[in-house]
């Protein structure tokens, strides 16, 4: 429980208007996307780095959790505040501060949407590369803690591939810069080892991130197919002839049906499977790449094969596959979006196995993956007003990722761990490796006060670690 006294000090800091603590406004933050929820006792709405370490000098003073919280578009429970405590809202904190064209970086706040940063700067033929589903919505400062990723990042890669420096304040109080505008720089990679980290062991006031110039040429291919499996087939034959698209998305004939209901996006209502499949670069380059793809498709037996001829037709397709979760909705009350990864000549038999999934749990089951990378994203449709129906889709997400493992796989591959997979994690590293994780998270948060339950199994976690004392052999 946050005591009296610390709410005194919260309102003092921010003001009336820099917080929220009435359960009808703290019920908008019990949940993100994914199926699990737990609400704050109070919600903060920081400005500046100034206002995040005295948020953080308060809670280490007061032992109050803290759970850092972007758009709440995440997927896997990591922005969920587990055992209640203060959520630190970045909203407030949505200032582009510096573009600087010239040397391709811009400074950002954690707030600040994916999509302005492109926005901004595409007028000067520039772009910000990892594109989420919810790039519209989520926020850097999410982008960062997950890790996120993207249709694109099959040839770009994820966001630690495009955050060059972070500013961050730990749980002592204190403010780091890690990286930072220039490349290369010596020491560790400490701007790597926060990416990726879930809020577990800092919070992020400010993102050095890459800009990249817009390609010469862009061609969008959609690859019709009457068997789910001969698009796994074909991603597997692409990657023989040496051909990197910048994406490589499929969705199943169960996704493709609900998309096009939602968005007239053009996909084929009676098609088993579909491939979205982006080139860019040069045009010369782009062209012969086209025929070459368009062979590989043809040869696993695709029934047709299209080019988008126009830049509207090709935002229309993007904007199905971007806008397929909200499609879900018209059909499923609810839904349990997975993110396994499998190696690209897993794909198939990965498919069939989802579809023995489906029977066992009696769920249906839909698919839509970044299948250039091997990144899964089965999508199981069931009525959370049912409890018994939510289990099952529990379980059937768990055998889908278990089986990800068992085929030399991941159990994520942009929603993150959160407290959805914790338990997963178990079966994906050893003992001794999950206790360096631990290391390092006691390492910045020896008190386990900030993102507490998540991403360690139990036994290993912030909420088994916080019932003894933490010393500095149980850092070790």
């Amino acid at each position: 429980m946050i005591p009296p006294q610390a709410r005194t000090e919260i309102a003092e800091l921010l003001g009336p208007n820099g917080f929220l603590h009435r359960p009808e406004d703290l019920t908008l933050y019990e949940y993100d996307g994914g199926v699990d929820k737990a609400r704050p006792e109070m919600v903060v709405f920081p400005r500046s780095a100034e206002d995040v370490v005295a948020i953080v000098n308060l809670a280490r003073r007061h032992q109050i959790a803290i759970t850092g919280r972007g758009a709440g578009t995440g997927l896997s429970g990591g922005a969920i505040p587990r055992t209640g405590g203060i959520t630190v809202s970045f909203a407030r904190m949505n200032r582009i501060l510096e573009i600087d064209l010239v040397n391709e970086r811009a400074l950002v706040e954690p707030g600040v949407v994916n999509l302005d940063i492109t926005l901004a700067v595409q007028g000067d033929k520039y772009f910000y590369a990892p594109d989420p589903s919810s790039q519209r919505a989520c926020t850097i400062g999410g982008n960062v803690s997950e890790n996120a990723g993207g249709p694109h990042t099959l040839a770009y890669g994820v966001t630690t591939n495009h955050v060059l420096g972070l500013e961050l304040v730990l749980m002592d109080g204190s403010v780091i810069h890690t990286g930072g505008p220039m490349t290369d720089l010596p020491g560790y990679d400490l701007t790597g080892l926060f990416t990726g980290s879930e809020g577990t062991m800092a919070l992020v006031t400010k993102v050095t991130v890459r800009l990249m110039r817009q390609p010469e040429a862009v061609k969008t291919i959609l690859a019709i197919y009457d068997a789910a499996s001969d698009c796994g087939r074909t991603v597997a034959e692409i990657t023989a002839r040496a051909i990197t698209p910048v994406a490589v998305e499929m969705l199943d004939g169960v996704m493709l049906r609900m998309v096009e209901e939602a968005t007239h996006a053009g996909f084929p209502m009676d098609a088993e499977a579909v491939l979205l499949i982006e080139l860019e670069g040069l045009q010369e380059a782009v062209e012969e790449q086209v025929e070459q793809i368009r062979e590989a498709c043809r040869s696993c037996n695709a029934r047709e094969f299209r080019v988008a001829r126009s830049n509207e037709e090709r935002e229309l397709l993007w904007k199905g596959r971007k806008n397929a979760f909200g499609a879900v909705g018209r059909v499923s009350p609810s839904y349990y979006v997975q993110d396994g990864v499998v190696p690209r000549t897993k794909i198939a038999p990965t498919l069939d196995y989802i579809g023995q999934v489906s029977s066992r749990f009696g769920l249906s089951i839909s698919n839509i993956f970044h299948a250039g990378d091997g990144n899964l994203h089965p999508i199981i449709l069931f009525d959370a007003r049912n409890p018994d129906e939510l289990r099952r889709a529990q379980q059937a997400g768990d055998a889908i990722l278990e089986y990800c493992i068992s085929v030399g796989g991941s159990i994520t591959g942009e929603h993150g761990v959160g407290m959805e997979k914790m338990e997963l994690m178990a079966h994906q590293f050893s003992a001794e490796t999950l206790d360096m994780i631990k290391g390092f998270k006691l390492a910045f948060d020896p008190h386990c006060l900030l993102n507490p339950g998540k991403v360690l199994p139990t036994g290993k976690g912030c909420l088994e670690i916080r019932q003894a004392p933490v010393t500095a052999a149980t850092m070790l």
